[in-house]
């Protein structure tokens, strides 16, 4: 059976969790991987192992005196990189590096072809700034991500689509003032989810007024609510008419996540990769990269994420 869609798995990205029972755990790899073998479309992926993104790779979006931070405190193994929510282990910088190879990876097979479409389940690290940690995340693949895009494949208009519960603040205030990167956010309102960002009328900065979307969600949303802010991400994308699309698709958005509180089902999960896939089709040659990010509810970061690339592959 020919492969639709490519799949970056394996030990290198597992390795990317947080020990002590963090909600960020290094088992929610095995977890999503054991459901995903049971799925349709384990056949039809192209499975493609992560590697370490090299320090010039990791400076495309973070600053060396932040890389040079993380690294002394790998070795070092112990304390935080944050206020509280990310702590340093030993190896922390390798496996973080791993993540960002992981999704570089994935954007190396779609740039190369023939196939279009790929999916990292341990990646989307959308908290982390350019100079420091937060939220679980050490470095931010989405913004190496969007920057290799840019300035290893030519690559101008890019479209960033996420769907976790907590907004996407490392990459937003990144590009805020970047007029060329779209982004559409749907996250459980800020007043009442960390890291309490994401308002509607943060839309952009200087030349990029108006060309951000934020999309706040009541909590207790679920998929029909969902469905209707998604026909404005639509819209909006399609005003874009973007190169690559970038997805973030943490499953902490379905209902029964321990610290979240939106309802969706991983019905939601499937109908945005859906769409998005059509919509890639039309404007990028099919291009669309998407990422697992947060879910701290393991059966349903496994169900969410298959279901993702069922509709990808």
């Amino acid at each position: 059976m020919q492969p639709t869609a490519i799949l970056v798995c394996g030990e290198q990205i597992a390795s990317y969790g947080f020990p002590g029972g963090h909600p960020f755990g290094p088992d929610r790899h095995a977890a999503f991987m054991h459901e995903l073998e049971r799925s349709q479309c384990w056949e039809r992926l192209a499975r493609r192992a992560a590697r370490p993104a090299t320090r010039e790779e990791l400076e495309l979006f973070h600053t060396p005196e932040y890389l040079e931070r993380v690294d002394r405190a790998s070795r070092a193994g112990e304390g935080f990189l944050d206020a509280g929510d990310t702590p340093a282990f030993p190896g922390v910088y390798e496996a973080a590096a791993n993540v960002v190879g992981g999704t570089l990876e994935a954007l190396a097979g779609i740039m190369a072809g023939p196939l279009r479409r790929a999916f990292v389940p341990i990646a989307g690290l959308h908290h982390a700034g350019r100079d420091h940690a937060a939220g679980f995340c050490v470095f931010n693949d989405c913004g190496v991500a969007i920057e290799a895009a840019r300035r290893r494949y030519g690559l101008q208009r890019v479209a960033y689509v996420d769907i976790d519960a907590h907004h996407g603040d490392g990459v937003f205030y990144a590009f805020e003032d970047d007029p060329l990167l779209a982004f559409a956010d749907l996250h459980e309102d800020g007043r009442f989810l960390y890291p309490g960002t994401g308002d509607r009328s943060e839309t952009g900065r200087g030349a990029a007024v108006g060309t951000k979307l934020n999309i706040p969600m009541p909590p207790g949303a679920g998929d029909e609510q969902f469905r209707r802010a998604f026909e404005e991400v639509e819209r909006y994308l399609e005003a874009q008419r973007p190169e690559l699309i970038l997805l973030q698709c943490g499953a902490d958005s379905l209902a029964g996540d321990p610290i979240t509180h939106l309802a969706y089902t991983e019905a939601a999960h499937a109908y945005a990769a859906a769409r998005l896939r059509d919509l890639a089709e039309r404007h990028c040659g099919g291009r669309l990269l998407a990422m697992g990010g947060g879910g701290y509810n393991r059966r349903n970061l496994a169900r969410a994420w298959t279901r993702v690339l069922e509709a990808m592959s």
